[in-house]
């Protein structure tokens, strides 16, 4: 009975040059992925201040075509109050 078990390794063929292709495909990847999921976890000191540098920025520039914005709304109310007055 112990005569008819076969407990030799199976024979294994030579990866194609695909199978080949296919695995360091896969392998190369693997590491684009982790380099990029690093990226995220561990952000770099420097472009984080210029983000928040351009964020100020932008706040600084909105702020500045906003003020504008109010005399032109308080000469609209004051035309609207002199012709009002003419009439």
């Amino acid at each position: 009975m112990s005569a008819d078990l076969d407990l030799s390794p199976p024979e294994v063929s030579e990866p194609t040059f695909f199978e080949s292709l296919l695995r360091y495909g896969l392998l190369l990847g693997a590491i684009f992925q982790l380099v990029c999921i690093l990226a995220i976890i561990i952000p770099t000191s420097k472009s984080h201040e210029q983000v928040e540098t351009s964020e100020l920025v932008v706040n600084r520039t909105s702020e500045q075509n906003k003020k504008p914005k109010a005399p032109v709304q308080q000469i609209r109310q004051k035309l609207k109050k002199e012709s009002k007055k003419k009439r």
